[in-house]
């Protein structure tokens, strides 16, 4: 049985930057509106993305994070063991991806100007909002051809791609960190320590029942086990993998 993956971040910057990853998923997988309904996924990510941006500067938070990688895998250079190409490509990369975000207007700028966007979006919200009879723009809309949907799609996503990309490139980096290491957390419990850490990565095997509950920060976390049967503290032994990313 495949094991499932689990992941927590271990700083609110990091909790932000994990939803906006998902968000931005679900915004990819569902602009082909090849079903009637991804409409509702499509805007509703994008709407929450749009929240996200007006409550921390994304922008500026991403790029000192971007920079730190940067200096971080520079001070590699001319050492010995290290694959020197290999090395110099992920620079450029890093250098690509910060050039083309600070160049980028700041994030959802052009979204929030859209007519047709400021227009759905406040009524969206409300439980039930997007009947025609609340959003005749909305209604006007589902029904254009689905080339122009699409066309409209890209538009408003394009202008996400340096998030996208400077984003990917940061989780990436930051996951390749952390080593899967076998741990055992006794009556489905375990704590340890983590210098420094963003994010903890497990993989647990399904034959359990559980899930993890995590709590912690950057130095130190605690792991409970729960049954999904019965909602309680999983009292037996868990064997799973675990990664610190920092």
């Amino acid at each position: 049985m495949i094991p499932h993956k689990f992941e927590h971040p271990l700083n609110e910057k990091t909790r932000i930057y994990l939803r906006v990853e998902a968000l931005l998923r679900q915004l990819h997988l569902s602009s082909t509106f090849s079903d009637p309904q991804q409409y509702q996924l499509f805007f509703r990510s994008l709407f929450d993305l749009l929240e996200i941006f007006e409550q921390i500067q994304l922008k500026s938070e991403l790029a000192k994070d971007i920079e730190k990688q940067r200096l971080a895998y520079k001070s590699w250079l001319n050492v010995d063991g290290v694959d020197q190409e290999m090395l110099l490509t992920l620079l450029s990369d890093i250098d690509k991806v910060h050039r083309e975000l600070m160049k980028a207007e700041r994030f959802g700028q052009s979204l929030k100007e859209d007519r047709f966007l400021s227009a759905i979006r406040q009524r969206f919200n409300l439980p039930g909002g997007s009947c025609c009879f609340d959003l005749p723009a909305l209604h006007y809309w589902l029904h254009l051809p689905i080339d122009k949907k699409i066309r409209d799609a890209k538009s408003w996503t394009d202008s996400l791609q340096p998030l996208f990309d400077s984003l990917a490139l940061w989780l990436k980096l930051t996951r390749e960190t952390g080593h899967f290491t076998s741990q055992i957390a006794r009556a489905g419990f375990l704590q340890s320590e983590a210098e420094e850490a963003n994010i903890l990565r497990l993989s647990i095997p399904m034959h359990y029942g559980a899930y993890p509950m995590i709590s912690g920060h950057k130095n130190r976390f605690a792991i409970k086990f729960m049954s999904f049967e019965t909602g309680q503290a999983c009292p037996k032994d868990i064997e799973f993998d675990l990664a610190i990313c920092t």
